[in-house]
């Protein structure tokens, strides 16, 4: 191919109950980085802010005129001390948890008579290349019923829209070790050194994955 490969990284910003979230300077130290691997690949960022009305207005036009061919999401799950891969997206949607503007979805579904979306198999490879950086990496079937769920939803959408998108993938992270001494003290937070170690081992294994999906439909 001589056309660079696109892949489009994203993160959330702060919500309720969450003043930092770990996805923005996780997503910029990758969207950064200078890699052999890289050079053929055009990697863009963008951090949503946490609304449903902010996914469902910059997603399509992300796609539209970066035109990915991968998509590699970012969100927080603050309760949980391991990265996540999240195989599915659930067609759920909290009616009680406000979003970063203070307001609720209406209905507990995303859309009406549908059952759970997966991501596909090369999942199954993106935790392959977490755990072997060392870090708690694992897979799970429930990526809430938040900001986070709904991307995947909407991305999952776009792949099977046939528009370009071959893939997408959300990995939830934890909350994050601020320094060393915090470590010590018996916290067992991942660091922010720790999960760029891991996020580039999984960018990596997208980048693979991406140029096979490409060739297929070539």
């Amino acid at each position: 191919m001589n056309e660079k490969l696109r892949i489009l990284l994203t993160g959330f910003g702060p919500f309720p109950g969450a003043p930092f979230n770990p996805t923005m300077p996780l997503v910029k130290r990758l969207t950064q980085l200078r890699r052999p691997a890289f050079s053929s690949v055009q990697l863009t960022s963008h951090i949503f802010h946490v609304t449903y009305d902010t996914v469902d207005r910059e997603l399509p036009k992300l796609i539209a005129q970066l035109r990915p061919q991968a998509l590699l999401m970012f969100g927080l799950a603050d309760r949980t001390a391991h990265v996540r891969i999240e195989t599915r997206a659930r067609n759920a949607v909290t009616t009680l948890f406000p979003d970063a503007d203070r307001n609720r979805a209406r209905k507990g579904a995303i859309v009406g008579g549908a059952d759970a979306m997966m991501f596909g198999p090369h999942t199954a490879k993106l935790l392959r290349a977490a755990v072997g950086t060392g870090i708690d990496a694992r897979v799970s079937r429930d990526a809430g019923s938040y900001l986070c769920n709904y991307l995947s939803w909407r991305a999952i959408e776009a792949v099977h829209a046939d528009g370009g998108l071959r893939l997408a993938s959300f990995v939830h992270v934890p909350l994050l070790a601020r320094d060393e001494t915090s470590r010590q003290k018996g916290t067992s937070r991942i660091t922010l050194d720790e999960l760029v170690d891991a996020g580039e081992a999984m960018l990596m294994e997208m980048v693979k994955l991406t140029r096979e999906a490409v060739r297929e439909a070539a």
